[in-house]
């Protein structure tokens, strides 16, 4: 078996249902088999492969115990030298598969690689690849100077501008599509199970470029990726303190309790001159009609603040 296609869902039938046609209907020369482990949804997934896609694997979690921990178990049900790690939430857009394929086989110091990740409206999602989250990047994580500077050694982004190229080896793969040597994959140990989600790429890209095998960015492949599948389009508090709390034990535990701490401390004073910009603009907003879209943003940064001050106790205790 050339590949392994893990994808975990969780309330993503209707996505997962065009995700597993875009599979079938591109990938060709490729020996391939499809796992599919729900993580404790039961939203008819199950009933749509049975009758529509038969040849898919199905594996029942019965309890949601995080990503990372399902795509483990899908992995136990692989049989494939290669695996590719796959959202419901994406479609695979012409020779994706066979792309990411061919470049990951033809390198020899090569553990894993990724492609261009394309937004709904097909533009270009600038998470496609990143680089280890620092205390320094994190502060600076903005959309408009990421935009703006997409060259800066900070982002780790610049083989996003380098079109035609050969791969270009980078810090970090999105696990939206990511495809690993099932070799390397065990030989790290698999995903990181202590992160419940948002972590554990960073976590397993970092374990294989610790082993001396590279990650790869392959420009020649592109995969439509909608975000959000498995979650609302307004990121949730649950979201936001959980991204927070992911990056915290990444750092603390690739560069030390201290720099875990002063992530946690610049965060909370981000945290604390957002919210108090935000209620300087509310009531002027408001005046306007306005006042919706900073609600929400005062939300997002007041549930951040919580976390920075260890008032969200369930996001480290989650498993």
């Amino acid at each position: 078996m050339d590949l392994s296609i893990i994808i975990v869902n969780w309330n993503s039938a209707n996505y997962l249902k065009e995700c597993l046609a875009s599979i079938f209907q591109y990938t060709k020369d490729v020996h391939f088999e499809i796992i599919v482990v729900d993580n404790a949804s039961f939203d008819g997934s199950r009933e749509m492969i049975e009758k529509e896609f038969p040849g898919v694997k199905y594996v029942q979690s019965h309890e949601n115990g995080g990503f990372p921990r399902a795509n483990n178990l899908g992995f136990e049900h692989s049989s494939g030298r290669n695996l590719l790690f796959l959202n419901p939430d994406t479609k695979v857009i012409g020779t994706a598969v066979k792309v990411m394929l061919s470049s990951l086989e033809s390198m020899p110091d090569a553990g894993a690689v990724g492609c261009r990740l394309l937004h709904s409206d097909l533009s270009l999602q600038l998470h496609s690849i990143q680089r280890y989250p620092t205390v320094l990047n994190q502060i600076l994580d903005i959309n408009f100077l990421k935009t703006r500077y997409p060259r800066w050694k900070l982002w780790g982004k610049r083989p996003l501008t380098m079109r035609g190229g050969s791969p270009q080896p980078v810090e970090v793969i999105p696990g939206a599509c990511l495809m690993v040597k099932r070799d390397v994959f065990e030989q790290v140990g698999l995903f990181t199970e202590d992160y419940f989600m948002y972590a554990e790429d960073i976590d397993l890209c970092y374990k294989i470029n610790q082993t001396g095998r590279k990650v790869h960015f392959v420009d020649g492949a592109e995969v439509l990726h909608h975000g959000g599948g498995s979650s609302s389009a307004q990121a949730s508090s649950f979201q936001n303190v959980l991204v927070r709390e992911s990056v915290f034990k990444f750092i603390s535990r690739t560069r030390g309790s201290v720099s875990g701490l002063t992530y946690r401390i610049a965060m909370l004073l981000i945290a604390f001159s957002r919210l108090a910009l935000l209620m300087v603009a509310l009531p002027p907003a408001a005046l306007a009609g306005r006042a919706g879209r900073l609600r929400n943003t005062f939300c997002k940064w007041k549930s951040i603040l919580r976390w920075s001050l260890g008032l969200e106790k369930w996001a480290r205790e989650l498993r």
